[in-house]
């Protein structure tokens, strides 16, 4: 089990660098992370939902996503609440005190996978979540070692040096476990180091003396990688091109990998704006998904992009909605079950004629088939609660399995649609910019570049798979 002394210290790229190496010598391997929180996430082939980083990690061992490789997935809701999806299907939202109560019955399920995967697999790799030294969260713990203790595995520790005070993360972390933690605790590794490796040594020295822990391994920082985001909006831009695309961050937004084949493209400016920023000029305004559509929409009017939106589109822009950002482009959304907090219903922003009603039954689902405004394949999922409907329906988006996806507006100024992940298929990608208004023969391979960067990954952190199998010898 890989464990980390904070959130973001590298674990799940860890693992699937450990899957593809596995892989690669002809292990039969399976990810696992007990209890993941994220709002970017991965329709499954036996139709559920589970966290992206488990999606990417199967794709380095090999293998289709299971949800059986993430039993729980809590997708935030609000700073106390969130989706508890158990076995890939959402049971029911909970606030952070009924969570905890709910973590017995939550541990059953995350048992219940982790044995079929075990029955499956010759090694499973575990992931675990934000770090195990979180003292308010050790009671009834199902994620780090909690789980560690139950089966009986063991744990390497993870730290990013890159953010300092390397050492006092890892010392300090196993100060905060009980002895049998400790003892399961099996080495280090100290990630994303950059610099003389000798300057460094003096200090590895004192932590293998300190703690009697050997340092694993001591894993290079890797620029220009093209992985899937666990959770974190990534605001680097790798390519500056001339065409520009921007997205507003929602408090909630949810799936934002749909951007990482323009944040790619060489021809393509893309720029993330959060609240308080102004609002640039743009050949396309892309509106992404969200875990709270009608809070987001609020958020939306009052960063002023209603009317940067209208703005925009009497100048020639385009604008796509996708999935929740679909629904806040229409007429209304309607809220009667109290779907994502108390029932009522919100005025879109009137730019589609759809409307909106948030539905308790959750739509997953892999699917294909083609653009309806140009000649291209296009390959996605869906993921969403609620159904859309209109005029503008009768100008689909997209044609899927025979049926119309999506709307269009009569001017063709405006597509909205259910479709995460369009982006990805080169020849949707270039379909969609080219009706954005980019005219360029230039395509993306998202699956190249992904495989490619797992296999960098894997070649840098083969000196910790050499360590491993030196211990298990002994």
């Amino acid at each position: 089990m890989v464990q980390g002394t904070t959130s973001d210290a590298g674990k799940t790229t860890l693992v699937a660098a450990l899957c593809r190496l596995l892989m690669r010598e002809g292990v039969k391997v399976v990810p696992f992370k007990p209890q993941n929180m994220a709002l970017n996430s991965a329709v499954t082939e036996d139709g559920g939902e589970i966290g992206r980083a488990q999606a990417l990690q199967a794709i380095a061992a090999g293998i289709a996503p299971h949800t059986d490789m993430n039993p729980v997935l809590l997708k935030p809701s609000s700073d106390i609440g969130a989706q508890v999806i158990i076995h890939g299907k959402a049971r029911s939202d909970m606030n952070a005190r009924d969570y905890h109560a709910y973590k017995p019955v939550a541990m059953q399920a995350v048992l219940e996978s982790y044995r079929r995967l075990a029955a499956q697999y010759e090694t499973v790799l575990v992931e675990g979540a934000g770090s195990p030294a979180e003292i308010n969260l050790r009671d009834r713990d199902i994620a780090n070692m909690g789980f560690a203790e139950a089966v009986d595995c063991p744990v390497i520790l993870v730290a990013d040096i890159d953010r300092g005070g390397v050492f006092a993360h890892i010392v300090g972390t196993l100060d905060c476990l009980s002895q049998s933690e400790r003892d399961r605790t099996i080495g280090f590794v100290i990630n994303r180091f950059r610099g003389d490796l000798s300057l460094l040594q003096p200090g590895l020295d004192w932590l293998e003396q300190r703690t009697g822990k050997p340092v694993l391994a001591v894993l290079p920082y890797l620029h220009g990688l093209f992985l899937d985001a666990e959770d974190a909006v990534e605001q680097a831009q790798a390519a500056r091109g001339a065409f520009r695309v921007v997205v507003p961050v929602f408090p909630r937004i949810s799936n934002h990998t749909d951007f990482d084949a323009l944040r790619a493209h060489p021809d393509v400016d893309l720029q993330l704006i959060g609240p308080g920023q102004p609002i640039p000029p743009a050949d396309l305004i892309i509106l992404p998904g969200s875990k709270h559509t009608r809070g987001d929409l609020e958020w939306l009017k009052a960063n002023g992009w209603q009317d940067a939106l209208k703005r925009h589109l009497r100048y020639g822009g385009k604008v796509i909605g996708i999935c929740g950002g679909y629904q806040m482009l229409g007429q209304s959304v309607a809220d009667p079950h109290g779907v994502e907090g108390a029932p009522g219903t919100s005025a879109g922003l009137g730019l589609l004629e759809i409307a909106t009603e948030l539905t308790q039954e959750k739509t997953l689902e892999q699917v294909g088939g083609r653009c309806a405004f140009a000649d291209a394949a296009v390959t996605g999922y869906e993921i969403h609660m609620g159904l859309s409907d209109g005029d503008a329906r009768a100008h689909p988006a997209f044609i899927i399995d025979g049926r119309a996806e999506g709307a269009r507006s009569k001017d063709d100024r405006i597509l909205g649609t259910y479709l995460h992940g369009l982006f990805d298929t080169p020849a949707a990608c270039q379909a969609l910019l080219r009706w954005a208004g980019l005219e360029s023969d230039l395509t993306v391979d998202t699956a190249s570049l992904r495989e490619a960067s797992l296999d960098r990954i894997a070649d840098a952190a083969r000196p910790l798979l050499q360590a491993l199998q030196s211990l298990k010898h002994r």
